[in-house]
């Protein structure tokens, strides 16, 4: 075994115990999907919709899957009605399109979707891009992309996120 080996069998291994943690302690996770426009049907253009692709738990820049695997904090919504056009700004129009390709896919109403993220392959964790990365053979994770410096050990990482969801701040234990 390379040490690359050793850095990506640890990440690995800190991915499966927070996977455990969170399912434990019984927190909730969100849905992770694809935003997509399906084809034309005889010449008319059918409404965006966003199909599930799986659960994950947010964890600040990382989004963790129930199977260990790992994704780029993307975009996030609400599968709810989206209302009314209300033509206030193009920013909140847009909001309006992604509720409502939520709510057209299938999700519980009311439930946290998250889409236009980018999976991370944690075999090939070198990428210059993504949150995960190695350094001196210790895995990773840089929340400010525009200040790689600023980053922290991924298991420390994960104790403070999953530390977070598992005893949130102002709850008695």
């Amino acid at each position: 075994m390379t040490d690359g080996d050793g850095v990506v069998a640890d990440i690995r291994e800190s991915l499966a115990h927070a996977v455990r943690r969170l399912e434990d302690a019984g927190v909730a996770d969100e849905a992770l999907a694809t935003f997509t426009t399906p084809k034309r049907i005889l010449f008319v253009q059918r409404a965006p919709v966003m199909l599930p692709v799986g659960r994950v738990w947010p964890l600040g820049v990382l989004l963790l899957g129930r199977d260990g695997s790992l994704h780029a904090t993307g975009t996030v919504t609400r599968a709810v009605p989206p209302g009314y056009p209300g033509y206030q700004s193009p920013g909140v129009e847009v909001r309006r399109g992604y509720r409502a390709a939520a709510h057209a896919g299938r999700f519980e109403a009311g439930d946290t979707v998250n889409f236009d993220t980018a999976e991370i392959a944690i075999d090939a964790v070198d990428d210059a891009s993504s949150p995960l990365f190695v350094d001196a053979g210790v895995a990773r994770v840089r929340w400010n992309p525009t200040h790689p410096s600023q980053s922290r050990p991924l298991d420390a990482y994960l104790a403070d996120r999953v530390g977070l969801l598992v005893e949130p701040p102002g709850t008695v234990g």
